[in-house]
Order: C-alpha cells, then structure tokens, then sequence
C-alpha cells in the first residue's frame, strides 16, 4: 500500500513541474535587452561628457517596446526616489518606465567638476540614456518634474525627432517669470514677519543658517512644494540624498526662486518649436504659475493642459488622482493615435 502511494506522490509531483515549465516563462526571457546580468531592472548606463567617462543610475520598470517612459527628477541634483509613486500606475498600465538618477545625484557618479553642471550637458546626457534603452520616436515619452520638466523642454528643442510625447509637470517655462510669480505672488502670501526674516537672511547670503530652512519649510515648502500632513518616505529620501552643491550652483539656495546658473534661462518664445504632443501640468499652489503652464499649452503646437486644483509643485503626490488620471489618459491617446 505505501508502495501505490508512493508512486501516485511521484505522479503528482512530475505533473506539476511539467505544468510549470509549460506555463513559466523560460529564463532566456528575463535576457531580452542584453543585459550580462539580470539585477531588478538596475542597470548604470555609460555616459561620455566632455570632462571624462562616468555612470549613470537607472532601473527598469515592465517589458513594452511599444511604450518607454523617461522619468526626470527636478533639482537638479535630486534624486529619482520621490518619483517611486509612479511605481504603482505605470506597472498597472503596462507601461515599461525607467526611473533614474541624473549626473551628480545619488546613485549615479558625483563628479566635482563644475564644468559638468550645465542644461546642455545634461540634454547630451538624456540622449545617450535614450539611446541606452532603445527609445526613438516610435515608443519614446520623458515625463519631467520641476527641473526635469525644464531639462524636458530642453532635451524636446534639440532632439524632439528623436520623441513621441513629452509631458512637463510644474515648470515655468521662464525663470524670470518664475522669479517675477514667487515675489508678486507667493512671497504675499506670507506671514509679512516671516517674510522679513527671509529676505534678511537672503539679504546677507546666510543659507547655511538653519533658521533659514526653519522659515522656509512650514510657510513655504508645506505649502508650495507637498501639502501632505505627512511627506512621502520618497520625498524625505530624496531630500536627504540631495546633491545641495550642485543644486545651489544651478538652481539657488531654495525653491523660493531661481539665483544659480538657471536665473536667466528663458526658452518660452521657442515652444513653438515643439510639434510633438506635449502635455503640461500646473497646480493651484504649485511654486509655478498655472496659468504660465496653461499658456504654455498653447504655445507648443500640439499641446494639452491638465490642472491639478489641490495640488501644489509634487502634485503627483498631493493631488494624485487627478494628476495620474490626466497623464495615464495623454499617454493612452498619444499611443493610440486619438491625440
């Protein structure tokens, strides 16, 4: 009797393997973009500049050669971990999307250089990551925040032969405008005693003064920047791997306006030049004027505007329905032919 037994577990288990191996998929699958090892869809892409060789940081998201999606994180110098929210939307659509950390963030190369921190260079940069992972204009979509939507646009004058779509979530696209709606606008909306105090200390150019950020975060951050109760773990990450030499040198001491290298950056009598889908995003309490992000809309010539009316300049985080809602349904018509 042990001996049937015996034989009928066998069975039982050979025809469960069998059935696995019909139905799994081989391991030669998980090889499909050349990669000498698989490693969670890691992979530090080369990347040649003018100063040396260095590595970039990106991760792969799904399989779909019909739909690749850049993810570009503001700063600069920030880092791709505030955009993990995507994570969850763009793997239920069966988008293939790549998180990745720029030149001089924290999981890529940090070389000191100074050379190396300018909107040409990293437009150079986005291309030689494009060519990475077998993007062209077929399947082709950068989604860029902040700085990333700058860097977007950008990349977008130079290469859009190269793109299907471009989105740009809350970025203006002149900083002097910018600098105009964060002093006319947003600057109002503070407490006038706070507001003295920072422009006091901007006055004698004390940033490492940690009264500075303590004005800043709550007037100003937790209103312009997250309006969570709570931040997203993502964001707290990104904000404590931040390359804050870089950022300053480029960006300023604070999202409070535009003082580095980016201060006269100005490119908005040449969206015109932009025919490819484009879709912009403004918020209602974003650091960015939705009305620039709507004007923009207009300017390029084939452009969409989305509005997030609880958002503010991560409205991918505090106004996240209608934010993802908006982008997932460009990107499906955009890939269906209906934009």
């Amino acid at each position: 009797m042990r001996l049937l037994y015996l034989f009928f577990a066998i069975s039982v288990l050979l025809s469960c393997q069998s059935t696995n191996t019909a139905t799994s998929p081989s391991v030669a699958n998980y090889f499909t973009y050349g990669d000498s090892l698989e490693s969670g869809g890691v992979r530090l892409i080369p990347i040649k500049t003018p100063v040396g060789d260095f590595k970039v940081w990106t991760k792969r998201f799904g399989n779909n050669p019909k739909l690749k999606i850049l993810l570009l994180h503001g700063g600069p110098a920030m880092t791709h971990e505030y955009m993990e929210c995507f994570e969850t939307f763009f793997g239920r659509e069966g988008f293939e999307f790549y998180e990745y950390d720029q030149l001089g963030s924290y999981y890529s190369d940090q070389p000191k250089d100074d050379r190396l921190w300018t909107t040409e260079r990293f437009v150079e940069e986005v291309e030689q990551v494009r060519q990475a992972i077998g993007a062209d204009s077929t399947n082709f979509y950068i989604l860029g925040n902040s700085w990333g939507g700058l860097l977007g646009m950008e990349y977008a004058l130079k290469y859009q032969k190269n793109l299907k779509a471009l989105l740009v979530a809350n970025m203006m696209a002149s900083a002097t405008e910018y600098g105009k709606y964060a002093e006319d606008v947003l600057a109002k909306q503070m407490k006038p005693e706070v507001l003295a105090e920072v422009r006091a200390i901007e006055a004698k150019k004390d940033f490492a003064n940690p009264r500075y950020m303590e004005l800043l975060i709550p007037n100003f951050y937790h209103e312009h920047l997250c309006r969570l109760a709570e931040l997203p773990d993502g964001l707290n990450r990104t904000m404590k791997h931040a390359n804050n030499y870089v950022y300053t040198l480029m960006q300023g001491p604070s999202e409070f306006g535009i003082s580095g290298r980016l201060a006269k950056w100005d490119i908005k009598n040449r969206l015109h030049e932009i025919t490819i889908p484009t879709l912009m995003i403004g918020a209602k309490h974003d650091t960015m004027d939705p009305k620039a992000m709507e004007e923009q809309s207009k300017l390029v010539k084939k452009g969409r505007y989305l509005y997030c009316p609880n958002g503010s300049h991560l409205s991918m985080w505090d106004d996240q329905k209608v934010f993802m809602t908006g982008v997932i349904q460009f990107i499906h018509d955009v890939d269906a032919g209906r934009f």
